[in-house]
């Protein structure tokens, strides 16, 4: 198999695994919230994972959902030596937010690293950055690192390569709205007209 073909193989497997796994957590879940009609996304409403988090920005600053009321956050969990799936994510994002026009002033885009190991403050602040400004990433120990993704049903795992090593996650986008309470997940393969779509749907709750 070619590499890229392998890569191809590799982002349809994530993306495929991450609605596949997030669909079984969500079988156990009771849902209280309205739900969202016709989203291209996989509606959350009402799940019962997921409340909130802590975790520090490039500064050092602690950083919970209630520092983003008002606006509609997306929440990626990846690395920023993620050959394409990481970038790939973060370049829908800064489509969105463009397609959106005046609305795109109302997202916050959150990047998760699940490896802080090589993600320090400043490698993570010039990654997001580098896509767009206003782009935040988060990071935590070790153990808060793995907290917060149980808490998010997101599965990341250590991949030995030769000497080093890279990283396999989840790739879904989750949407929280204003008032911080998770109501969706973009998929991966969706386009960032039919994210627009979902998030707009997301912005008229509140």
């Amino acid at each position: 198999m070619s590499l890229f073909h392998f890569s191809s193989f590799r982002r349809t497997l994530l993306a495929t695994l991450s609605a596949t796994f997030l669909a079984v957590a969500l079988t156990a879940c009771g849902k209280s919230e309205a739900s969202l009609q016709d989203v291209n996304g996989i509606d959350l409403s009402g799940a019962t994972f997921g409340d909130g988090f802590q975790l520090k920005d490039p500064d050092g600053r602690v950083r919970t959902l209630e520092d983003f009321k008002g606006k509609v956050v997306l929440m990626f969990f990846g690395f920023t030596q993620c050959p394409d799936v990481c970038p790939t994510a973060l370049v829908n994002a800064t489509q969105i937010k463009s397609l959106m026009g005046p609305d795109g002033d109302n997202l916050q885009v959150l990047f998760v690293t699940v490896d802080p190991e090589r993600d320090t403050p400043e490698v993570l602040r010039e990654y997001t950055q580098a896509f767009d400004p206003s782009f935040l990433g988060l990071y935590g120990d070790t153990q808060e690192t793995a907290a917060v993704a149980k808490a998010y049903r997101v599965y990341y795992a250590k991949v030995p390569t030769g000497n080093t090593y890279t990283m396999e996650h989840t790739a879904l986008t989750y949407v929280f709205d204003r008032e911080g309470t998770l109501r969706m997940a973009l998929r991966y393969e969706q386009t960032p007209e039919e994210s627009v779509e979902d998030l707009r749907k997301v912005m008229a709750l509140n």
